[in-house]
């Protein structure tokens, strides 16, 4: 038998914390039968047709759960939300919510529906909002709680790191906290175990600087370093010294490459001599140096040396200013 007695008609599960929605849910189906939870998407069903399914009833006479994932819409790949429900859904649901069914619960879930719009007001009042947002700035120390929530050890800096490489996706940060907390075994996680086992999938990741580059497009190369500015709540002293020496340390590993390709040396053969961890990112390195001449690498590595100088103290020129410099003369190459 369900304990569904105490349960509001409506619940409204918005927010980028995905991790914590799927919690969220997971508790609200436990008062349920399995077979009395129905599970649907807002691409596979319009307002009205989940507002009937509500209102259908169960055929086992017992409390339902109607749950509906991506009310407003799903990710496109350019990372906008698409194909989520028109006006015309959801008013229907509000219609809907305004006289409910007593035996049914209606779990509906979207990703930031806002606190404006019609549907969530609606929602509000019949039953309840929970709201699992979480702002940009305070992406770090969600990661660094996520770590401490699977007993892991980590570094400030290791947090920070993650974020860089992964993003803003919660639910991918979430995957890649488990990996690292598995990998640990309870050993401390700093920032150099992060930059070795995780992949860099954040569009605006440090590590992207260098993919950028090799493409010789100097306007993207500088649209994403102000990107990393805009999105690291660090000063920008800081943030300048971590990309010169990151960028720097990759563009020296494919200068090495370059070299060593030229010589004859295989790939596979080329991860030790260039000081890396990973086969992935010999083959990485050996790849971007395509784009460029011996000489041309040779001169990225002189520049960089420049302005690392600079930032320590060699010039007067703001720091983020100095690394864009160095961005523009480096896309001449």
């Amino acid at each position: 038998m369900s304990d569904a007695a105490e349960l509001k008609p409506v619940y409204l599960l918005t927010g980028s914390d995905r991790p914590k929605i799927e919690v969220a849910l997971q508790r609200l189906r436990r008062h349920f039968l399995p077979e009395s939870i129905e599970l649907t998407t807002a691409q596979e069903l319009p307002g009205t047709g989940v507002a009937a399914i509500c209102n259908a009833g169960s055929l086992f006479g017992d409390a339902r759960l109607v749950v509906v994932e991506h009310v407003d819409g799903v990710r496109s790949t350019d990372g906008r939300l698409a194909r989520g429900w028109k006006v015309t859904d959801t008013k229907a649901v509000e219609e809907y919510l305004a006289s409910p069914a007593p035996s049914t619960t209606l779990a509906l879930v979207a990703e930031e529906l806002k606190k404006d719009a019609a549907l969530y007001k609606a929602c509000g009042k019949t039953g309840t909002v929970l709201d699992f947002a979480v702002a940009k700035k305070s992406l770090v120390s969600w990661v660094s709680q996520q770590f401490a929530a699977r007993g892991a050890r980590v570094e400030p800096e290791a947090s920070a790191a993650l974020v860089q490489l992964v993003g803003e996706d919660l639910q991918q940060l979430a995957s890649e906290v488990d990996k690292l907390a598995t990998w640990a075994g309870g050993e401390p996680i700093g920032e150099r175990e992060v930059e070795a086992l995780v992949p860099a999938l954040a569009e605006t990741s440090d590590y992207k600087l260098v993919d950028v580059w090799s493409q010789q497009d100097t306007a993207a190369l500088l649209g994403l370093s102000e990107e990393i500015f805009d999105r690291d709540p660090k000063a920008s002293r800081e943030v300048s010294a971590r990309l010169s020496a990151r960028f720097g340390g990759q563009v020296l590993a494919v200068a090495r490459a370059k070299r060593l390709k030229e010589a004859g040396v295989n790939v596979a053969a080329a991860q030790r001599p260039l000081g890396l961890r990973y086969d992935w990112q010999a083959r990485r390195a050996y790849a971007q140096a395509e784009a460029f001449s011996q000489t041309e690498l040779d001169d990225a590595v002189v520049r960089l040396a420049e302005l690392d100088l600079a930032l320590k103290g060699k010039s007067r020129i703001p720091p983020d200013l100095e690394l864009q410099r160095a961005l523009v003369d480096l896309g001449r190459s």
